[in-house]
This record gives structure tokens, sequence and C-alpha cells, in this order.
């Protein structure tokens, strides 16, 4: 996937130069609290820089439907946050779908259209399930699985050693 049109937004590969709108998502510790130890709160936007640069350069090795994407307004263009697919550790097996946004744009139903975009993108890549998982006190990703139309399917310490909530959407639970 290039890039994907949603109503209001515009899912797209991360450049080098969206390093400061990518720093007020991805070195926010309201955002990147709730993933550690998965990725740790970007320190300053030389390291953004970085970061993106890799991430820039990963994207075209990945198989469909992984990598990770910059969620922009159309109508300001604005990055406003992040999505991405992604094999989950240790097994790298299961496929987890992500979102995060920066807290200025939480609250106004973007991160449940990009996901939802995102998801119905990816089941065409022959997937068969994508999963996200949450820590249990985490109630807006939570509330966002659901609302994705994703199903909870339990509670593991499978995925990065730590006790999470585990909600799976297959290509039947996709609603518009």
């Amino acid at each position: 996937m290039d890039t994907l049109t949603t109503d209001r937004l515009l899912l797209r590969g991360w450049s080098v130069d969206d390093d400061v709108a990518a720093h007020a998502v991805y070195g926010t510790p309201e955002v990147t609290r709730w993933l550690a130890p998965a990725m740790g709160q970007v320190p300053d936007q030389p390291a953004m820089r970085a970061m993106l640069h890799a991430w820039q350069e990963a994207q075209p090795k990945l198989t469909p439907p992984q990598g990770r994407w910059a969620v922009q307004r159309i109508d300001d263009e604005t990055v406003i946050g992040g999505l991405a697919i992604r094999l989950l550790p240790p097994y790298e097996v299961d496929l987890e779908v992500s979102w995060q946004l920066r807290p200025d744009a939480w609250g106004n139903g973007y991160a449940t259209e990009a996901a939802r975009g995102l998801i119905t993108w990816a089941f065409t890549q022959s997937v068969e399930e994508l999963f996200a998982v949450t820590r249990p006190n985490n109630t807006r990703a939570i509330a966002m699985a659901k609302r994705l139309g994703m199903e909870w399917v339990g509670e593991t310490t499978k995925y990065y050693d730590l006790r999470l909530q585990v909600y799976r959407i297959r290509p039947g639970d996709v609603s518009g």
C-alpha cells in the first residue's frame, strides 16, 4: 500500500521530514506510556528522524500487510498519528494492528477511521485475522478495539511478557 484515503485522512508512508509531527506522537508520555516495552518515548527530534529513517528503510522489505504509516488529515495536511501492522513477539506469527494519535487529535474519530481503513485493506492481502493487544487499564485502546468490531479473546502474558488483553478481528467482522 503506497497510500490509502478515507473520508478525512490520508494514510501514507513515513518520511524523515515528518519528524516534528511524529515526535508530537511518539515523544509524548500520554501516548508512549502504553507502548513500552515495544517502543519507548522518543527523546528528541534527531532520534525521531533516525527512527523514521529506519521505518522508511524497512518498509519495502516487509511482507504486506506489514508496515508503518503516517496518518495525515486531508483538509490541512497535518500528520496527526501513525498506524502499524507488525508481527507480535515472541513467535512472530500473529499480526498486530496498532494506532497512535497525538493527544490533541483524540476524540474526533480519526483513529477509528484510519484503523478501519487499514484493516479493510489488510484483509485484501490474504490475512485471516489481526490482533490488538492492550494493557487492562488502557480504557481508550480497549474502547477503540471494540469500536473497530474486534472481539475480546482473552488475557495473556504471551506478548512482551506483560499481562495484556487480546482482541481479534477477522474479515467478516469488519463494518463500515
